[in-house]
């Protein structure tokens, strides 16, 4: 389909239906945070299935995130999208009514698999039909503003239902959603036919999953059990091998799944690591302000989310209203760096806040924070998907929602790991505490607080005092490392970013297959 005659209402319904899209995983994956103390008191899951509970629908989604771009490359990324739509809402409604942990497991690894068809085909239809560079960028900041803005609302509305409903109504608010979505975009969205780049190489599916999975589930378990682990080892062999042979594979493929000679573009390289990095910091604050928030601020997961909304309209508003201004002004390398950099200040900032922090001072690094994270992965998110064929972006997008995704699992595993291991060594336990409650104050502030209920009322206040300040000390220490990696990164971005235009035309030619094709892998 020719996309300059995309007609205008067809245009801005494609970006609605995206901002709507981006909004609902987002949520849902906060909301299921604050809904696991009641799906345990109600299903009553052991501590594995717990955890499963809660990373099923993340492992299936990083390791279809690359299948999926590929396959929407080739079948139409409309097509894709809508039947994406409609298994996230019934996998949604299977999860709210799932009645015992081991179909709650699976239905969450079902909401993943759909889950991997919406990002890879959401930007690919807008980068479709946004062919001006300028209106491309100010929806890709829109774009990813609304996904900004959906982790800020996640616990907000989350607390919300599980304060009224029971634990499934987090899950079923996806459903009236996805069903507009799938109505509007059944109208809306430009009909699109796969270009016929042939067939998906099937053995390539599972090497790039156990490649993704392994390597992720390898930092995972380091945050869980530390790096010399056996299951970390494990992970890192099977993630390692399968990368390799995967990578391999699409060297000797005339159609490959993902073509690794799109990381030769300094753009799309450049970006698509700036991205992982990035993630590294954001999924770590996230995380460590809602435990700081609700434990050693004592506040409600409503009252939480709330507080935390200031950092999601700052990353909205620098994606969607400073990028494009930005890149006409200083060029796109300069704008991420300086993204960057702000980002950093504010992570540094936060390391002047202890145990009883003025709420509207917070509030200046919170927005400061976001403004810069949303103006960078508005930035490097709009030039991979500009640097790529349109024919490619779906591929494209995916690898760079891969890198984001395994970005925030190390940046969980190893920020977790700073917080924990300054906490245990700051934790200055008073004296009388039993051994049972000792042991256990020095896993965590969760576990602290669990053991300070069943103590006498001063010894539990003094417990309580000692764990919320070490638990500050942590964040502390996590904050000033996120601060160093960020200003790395923008020292990276001035570098590797610098022989990017400022406009990418929208038409990028297609360099990879202009070569002889390698041989078709047996």
């Amino acid at each position: 389909m020719n996309t300059s005659a995309v007609p205008s209402h067809r245009k801005w319904g494609t970006f609605v239906i995206g901002c709507l899209l981006i909004l609902v995983p987002g949520i849902d994956l906060t909301a299921l945070n604050l809904a696991v103390p009641h799906i345990s008191a109600d299903l009553d899951p052991s501590a594995t299935q717990i955890l499963w509970i809660a990373d099923s629908y993340g492992f299936a989604l990083a390791g279809l995130l690359i299948t999926m771009g590929a396959v929407g490359d080739r079948v139409g990324h409309r097509n894709l999208l809508l039947t994406g739509v409609a298994v996230f809402a019934a996998a949604s409604a299977l999860t709210a009514y799932a009645p015992n942990a081991e179909l709650l497991i699976a239905a969450r690894a079902l909401l993943g698999v759909a889950g991997a068809t919406l990002m890879p085909s959401a930007l690919a239809l807008i980068r479709r039909v946004f062919t001006d560079p300028k209106e491309r960028t100010a929806a890709l900041g829109a774009f990813f503003g609304s996904g900004a803005l959906a982790v800020g609302l996640g616990p907000v509305l989350g607390g919300a239902v599980l304060e009224h409903f029971w634990w499934g109504a987090v899950f079923l608010i996806n459903v009236p959603i996805m069903a507009v979505i799938l109505a509007a975009g059944a109208v809306l969205l430009p009909g699109s036919h796969g270009p016929g780049h042939g067939r998906v190489d099937v053995l390539s599916v599972p090497l790039s999953a156990a490649g993704v999975l392994g390597m992720v589930y390898a930092v995972k378990e380091a945050a869980a059990h530390g790096p010399d682990a056996v299951q970390v080892r494990w992970g890192v062999a099977v993630g390692a091998a399968g990368l390799a042979l995967f990578l391999w594979r699409q060297t000797r493929l005339a159609h490959p799944l993902i073509d690794v000679r799109l990381f030769r573009r300094a753009a799309f390289a450049g970006s698509v690591t700036i991205n992982l990095f990035a993630m590294f910091g954001l999924v770590a604050q996230s995380l460590i302000f809602s435990l700081y928030f609700q434990l050693v601020l004592g506040w409600s997961p409503l009252r939480a989310g709330l507080a935390g909304l200031p950092g999601a309209v700052g990353a909205a508003a620098g994606g969607a209203a400073l990028a494009a201004p930005l890149i006409s002004a200083v060029g796109r390398a300069r704008t991420v760096a300086i993204g960057m950099a702000v980002s950093a200040v504010s992570y540094a900032a936060f390391a002047g806040f202890g145990t009883d922090p003025s709420y509207p001072l917070l509030v200046v690094p919170m927005l400061l924070g976001g403004l810069g994270m949303g103006l960078a992965l508005t930035v490097t998110g709009d030039t991979v998907l500009a640097s790529v064929p349109r024919r490619r972006a779906g591929t494209a997008s995916a690898i760079s929602e891969t890198a984001a995704e395994l970005g925030g699992a190390l940046g969980m595993a190893v920020l977790g790991s700073v917080v924990t291991a300054v906490y245990r060594r700051a934790l200055e336990v008073p004296s009388g505490l039993p051994a049972g409650a000792e042991h256990a104050a020095r896993e965590s502030l969760a576990s602290a607080a669990g053991a300070a209920a069943a103590l006498p009322q001063d010894l539990a206040a003094r417990l309580l005092d000692a764990a919320r300040a070490a638990y500050v000390d942590g964040m502390h220490a996590a904050m000033l490392a996120s601060a160093a990696v960020m200003a790395c990164v923008a020292v990276t971005a001035v570098f590797t970013l610098r022989s990017v235009p400022k406009v990418i035309p929208g038409d990028v030619h297609d360099e990879v297959h202009d070569d002889t094709p390698a041989p078709a892998a047996t």
